[in-house]
């Protein structure tokens, strides 16, 4: 045999991929970092508050301390942290466990696979992992509808393709892998400039235009909800200070955080879409909001005794909860704009959810009821 022949490209390329365990680690770090960046600059886009949504994440393995009115940077640190570890353990399990099966998939193949992973391993953390064993913690479930979690998930599982390339040695990868993975990660960049690009945008009070069929309505939902919110927010911060049981005053501060937040992207929205100042609601209006209080219901809670408090609380915020979750579900059925429709759905889900937290609902029947919570008709 020559020395040609023993140096020879197949006799090098057949043993120059990495461990896969190692390329897992590497492609876990990058597609939970993807995900973490792409979570962050959509979030609003769709109306969400990320760091709300990250002090969420934190109260899974940190229970109540995470909570506050307004979110820290510790408990906003923590939550991507825990996020991150989460998804570089599921890439871990994808190309390291399984990776006999997967590591010497092309890209197209991954992806194919990968998207299908997205669902399962969003719908088995919240289905499972969190709600039940081992954290135990239904705030996350009953909080965040199932969709928000495989939306996460599905940014993470496009960096997965990825895998061909890192699992070869810097220098040593084929052309195609090579030119794959350089197109594939440029195009990542891509996303999240873009994604930068809208978040700034919309710092400037610069949001994509409004795109719903009825503006009247659209604006009269916004408004309301806003005002709806703000009574939300005053009854939580009297529960802040007034409730005994510390369980219920942190999920009173977490009513506080995600309002003031949904406030904000309702203000940013509004002025964006419709340069003008939102009007705010007349007594009339008020008055026919589902769920408003008045001012006798508001008295009542604020000079209730420390023994009656908080199962009055509990009973005027579900009220007002409730009401809250008629409006978002008539919006969520309307033919608004699809982003305040999205919200929609979000608010509707996070207020029920609230209630059974209020009401202490654990466990099985946690799950069971945010299952309910994320397709229940709440109209009439």
């Amino acid at each position: 045999m020559s020395v040609q022949a023993w140096g020879s490209a197949p006799a090098r390329t057949a043993h120059a991929t990495k461990s896969h365990w190692l390329a897992a680690a590497e492609l876990g770090l990058i597609s939970s970092t993807f995900s973490t960046i792409v979570s962050q600059l959509f979030a609003a886009r769709i109306g969400r508050d990320a760091w709300v949504d990250w002090m969420t994440v934190a109260a899974i393995p940190a229970r109540d301390w995470a909570i506050s009115a307004e979110p820290s940077w510790s408990a906003i640190l923590a939550g991507i942290a825990f996020h991150q570890w989460a998804d570089f353990s599921w890439a871990m399990v994808f190309f390291g466990l399984f990776g006999r099966w997967t590591a010497a998939l092309r890209p197209l193949t991954i992806l194919t696979l990968a998207l299908p992973w997205a669902v399962f391993s969003s719908a088995t953390e919240w289905f499972v992992l969190v709600p039940l064993v081992p954290f135990w913690q239904p705030l996350f479930t009953l909080q965040q509808p199932y969709w928000i979690g495989l939306l996460v998930h599905g940014a993470s599982a496009l960096m997965y393709p990825l895998f061909a390339w890192l699992r070869w040695p810097p220098g040593d990868a084929p052309a195609r892998d090579s030119r794959f993975g350089k197109a594939w990660l440029i195009g990542s960049l891509a996303i999240i400039i873009v994604l930068g690009g809208m978040t700034l945008s919309a710092s400037l009070g610069r949001e994509l235009p409004w795109v719903g069929r009825d503006k009247e309505a659209d604006q009269t939902y916004i408004r309301h909800m806003t005002a709806h919110h703000t009574q939300g927010i005053e009854l939580a911060r009297i529960g802040i200070q007034r409730a005994q049981d510390p369980h219920l005053q942190s999920l009173a501060m977490l009513m506080v955080a995600s309002q003031t937040g949904e406030n904000r992207i309702f203000d940013n929205w509004w002025q964006s879409w419709f340069d003008t100042v939102m009007p705010g609601c007349t007594a009339e209006e008020r008055a026919n909001m589902p769920g408003y209080l008045n001012s006798v219901q508001i008295q009542q809670v604020k000079a209730a005794s420390p023994e009656q408090f908080d199962a009055l609380f509990v009973e005027m915020m579900s009220l007002h909860h409730r009401g809250a979750v008629k409006m978002a579900d008539q919006q969520w059925r309307s033919e608004g704009d699809p982003r305040l429709r999205i919200m929609a759905h979000a608010i509707r889900h996070e207020q029920q959810g609230e209630i059974a937290l209020m009401q202490g609902v654990t466990g099985v029947a946690a799950v069971a009821t945010a299952f309910r919570n994320m397709f229940a008709d709440n109209v009439n």
